[in-house]
C-alpha cells in the first residue's frame, strides 16, 4: 500500500506543477508566460527577472513531469521544495498562514509532500526508483 500511496502523492503533486508550470512557462491556461511571470518577479526584486522566471517556470514544468512519471523523484521533489520555499518566503510569509489572506498554508502543504517524497522516494511504480 505504501507504493500506491507514494504514486498518488507523486502524480497529484506532479499534475499540479505541470499545470502551473504550463501557465508560467508557456502562457497556457490563462497564465502569464515567461514575460508576465518575469514582470512579477522583477517587482519582488529578482534580478535578472527573466532568468529567474525561466528557472522557476521550468522547475515547475519539468519537475512536475518528472514526478508524474516517477523519474528522479527525490531530485524533482527537492527542486520543487526549493521553489515553493522561495515563494513562501518572498510572497506569502508576510501575509500569515491562511490561504484566504494570501498566506503560506498551500506552500506548507506542498513542502510537506516534497519532504515526504524526498524521504521515501517515488515507490515501485516510478520509472527510475533509485533517486
Amino acid at each position: 500500500m505504501m507504493d500506491l500511496a507514494l504514486l498518488v502523492l507523486r502524480v497529484c503533486l506532479g499534475i499540479v506543477f505541470v499545470a502551473h508550470g504550463s501557465q508560467t512557462a508557456l502562457g497556457m491556461f490563462g497564465g502569464p508566460g515567461i514575460s508576465g511571470f518575469s514582470e512579477m518577479l522583477s517587482g519582488l526584486g529578482f534580478k535578472p527577472a527573466v532568468v529567474w522566471a525561466g528557472i522557476a517556470a521550468y522547475t515547475e514544468l519539468i519537475g512536475g513531469a518528472f514526478l508524474v512519471l516517477g523519474i528522479f523523484t527525490r531530485v524533482a521533489a527537492l527542486f520543487i521544495l526549493i521553489f515553493i520555499t522561495v515563494a513562501a518566503l518572498k510572497v506569502h510569509l508576510a501575509r500569515g498562514f491562511f490561504l484566504q489572506a494570501g498566506g503560506f498554508e498551500y506552500n506548507f502543504v506542498i513542502a510537506c509532500i516534497c519532504i515526504a517524497l524526498m524521504l521515501a522516494g517515488g515507490g515501485k511504480f516510478g520509472i527510475i526508483k533509485k533517486f
